[in-house]
């Protein structure tokens, strides 16, 4: 690759790598996951960089290899031995003050189902219209609205439920 062209690389990169691996984490659940997610598309990326000039949305073709790097590799994970009874452990910087908000959301969004999980990070984490999801789900509009309605649902009742026990 020319040395101008992996300058522009690198510097897409560094602008949108942190919120490529905000998406792969929150489908995910995983943060070593998510970095090998992204890893692996942004490697995928550099190798087709140079024809990459020609594709109209950059950002939303990365996202959507990211999103797809996720479903495959949650595939994957599904089919992987488990040594452990439960998750480790994930440290937290207690300096900020929405860490427990934000942490019973994440609770509360690994109890949904695969699908609901999925498309409410699509819909409301990034910001995509219903269509869009569809289109990279490879699903019908009205199954992406029904998971929405449903999923939105079942993640109030979690919520509501939990911070009721916490009063």
């Amino acid at each position: 690759m020319r040395p101008d062209r992996e300058d522009e690389f690198l510097q897409y990169v560094s602008s949108r790598k942190q919120r490529l691996h905000r998406v792969a984490y929150h489908l995910l659940g995983d943060r070593d996951r998510a970095d090998d997610a992204v890893q692996d598309v942004l490697t995928v990326l550099y190798q087709r960089w140079n024809r990459m000039h020609d594709v109209t949305n950059l950002d939303g073709y990365a996202h959507t290899m990211v999103v797809r790097e996720c479903l495959r590799d949650r595939r994957r994970w599904l089919a992987r031995v488990h040594l452990w009874e439960s998750p480790p452990d994930v440290p937290v910087a207690a300096t900020d003050p929405d860490v427990e908000e934000r942490m019973l959301l994440r609770a509360a969004l690994r109890q949904l189902p695969e699908r609901q999980r999925t498309v409410l990070v699509l819909r409301f984490l990034c910001d995509l219209p219903v269509l869009e999801v569809a289109a990279l789900l490879g699903v019908a509009e009205g199954t992406v609205k029904a998971h929405t309605a449903k999923g939105l649902d079942a993640l109030r009742r979690r919520l509501d439920t939990t911070t009721r026990s916490l009063a």
